[in-house]
């Protein structure tokens, strides 16, 4: 077995940690589908929300749900990239993943004032895996991560038109990044060959959350909700194929503070709708620094800016037992083109919502199919170099499925 130089892989190291954030920072990749119900009216759904998945966008909704309720659900993204090279032409597609983002709901009300919830649940992930030998297997070849929220709420009726809810948030996160790496770069002599390199880290952090209601009159309401910022701390190790030995590494990584704001209008009893906005600022991710034992940290500028989506939605109850749901978002990224790499080749993003609900006593189902367009995006040099220059393409169908219990 081949002995590597240990700045070598300090190197390594430090570019594959460089790398981890754009695992799932991109708003494209932010997961928002937290509830079928939701998916379907393209998650506007901060002033007004029948469903326990309230606990994610706006808290302060759980006061309008009876009694005690419990909410489970998945929702199955099928992505596809593609990438163009200007190099040479040829075109390269990522493998035939699929995420399911799972979501758990528990909601009681003690009195008509006061209401409390627990919510679980994944806030960012997904991931990219493309072919081995594809042009920019020097950037990234598998690139996942997950993260896990369980977070419990406390909802106040303060006046009957007024409504506020506060949370914590116990973040949990776990990641992994494949790329090579050519050996001649790595101080080994002879024919060059690729070496592949994973690391694996994991975190955690805390947070809170907050939301308020106001219902302005019996047909209009006006919801916010925040989600604060999450530094979580990461430990991991790197691995190589052509040694077992690992070094170990420590970084960090804040999560951005989150901001959903909402109006709705219900024109009749069967007929609701709402416009909302959401806000992420990833300005706060200004850089990254990575702390080696008995080596200086090494710092890399990140510059990701913050973001702003924008979307409409809808629900018809067709009858005591259906309803149906449309929707749309209109979604900015955070990357600039300076830092734009393929571990995720994030974009403005358009979806288009369609969903169902049915109402079987205190059963409920929920499901829905959205269709997530990214925007082409182009790789110039940046960066990251001259590799893997060209078209970017993305596209995702998503299906939500939501079971509600009412006890």
């Amino acid at each position: 077995m081949k002995k590597v130089h240990p700045g070598n892989v300090l190197c390594i190291l430090v570019f594959i940690l460089v790398c981890i954030p754009s695992l799932s920072f991109g708003s494209g990749f932010g997961v928002f589908t937290q509830g079928a119900s939701a998916l379907g009216q393209g998650s506007a759904v901060v002033a007004h929300n029948d469903s326990p998945s309230a606990i994610f966008y706006n808290p302060a909704l759980i006061n309008g749900l009876p009694g005690t309720q419990v909410e489970i659900g998945t929702t199955l993204l099928f992505p596809d990239r593609e990438f163009k090279s200007d190099l040479t032409g040829k075109k390269y597609e990522t493998e035939d993943n699929v995420f399911y983002p799972s979501t758990f709901y528990f909601t009681h009300a003690f009195n008509p004032s006061i209401s409390a919830g627990l919510g679980l649940f994944n806030p960012f992930g997904l991931g990219t895996t493309w072919p081995d030998d594809w042009e920019g297997r020097y950037i990234a070849t598998k690139s996942e991560l997950t993260t896990y929220n369980i977070n419990p709420v406390i909802s106040w009726r303060i006046t009957p038109k007024f409504t506020m809810a506060a949370g914590v948030d116990f973040i949990y996160l776990d990641s992994t990044l494949e790329s090579k790496v050519p050996s001649a770069a790595m101080g080994i002599p002879g024919p060059s060959f690729d070496v592949k390199q994973k690391f694996e880290g994991n975190g955690n952090g805390i947070g809170y959350n907050l939301g308020l209601l106001l219902n302005v009159t019996d047909a209009v309401s006006l919801g916010i909700s925040y989600r604060s910022e999450v530094k979580v701390d990461i430990d991991g190790d790197l691995s190589l194929s052509i040694t077992d030995d690992k070094t170990s590494g420590k970084t960090s990584m804040t999560l951005p503070q989150q901001v959903f704001a909402g109006v709705a209008y219900k024109p009749t009893d069967k007929l609701v709708l709402e416009m909302g906005m959401r806000w992420e600022d990833w300005s706060s991710f200004d850089q990254l620094k990575i702390d080696i034992s008995g080596q200086s940290p090494a710092v890399y500028p990140r510059d990701w800016h913050g973001t702003f989506a924008f979307n409409v939605g809808g629900k018809y109850r067709i009858n005591n037992m259906a309803a149906i749901t449309a929707g749309y978002l209109y979604g900015k990224n955070p990357i600039p083109d300076s830092n734009f790499e393929p571990a995720i080749p994030d974009s403005d993003v358009h979806l288009f919502c369609l969903g169902v609900e049915a109402q079987f006593g205190n059963f409920g189902i929920a499901l829905a199919y959205a269709y997530q367009l990214q925007e082409e995006r182009e790789k110039s040099t940046n960066h990251y170099g001259a590799i893997a220059n060209g078209e970017y393409d993305t596209h995702i169908h998503i299906l939500g499925l939501s079971l509600n219990y009412r006890l």
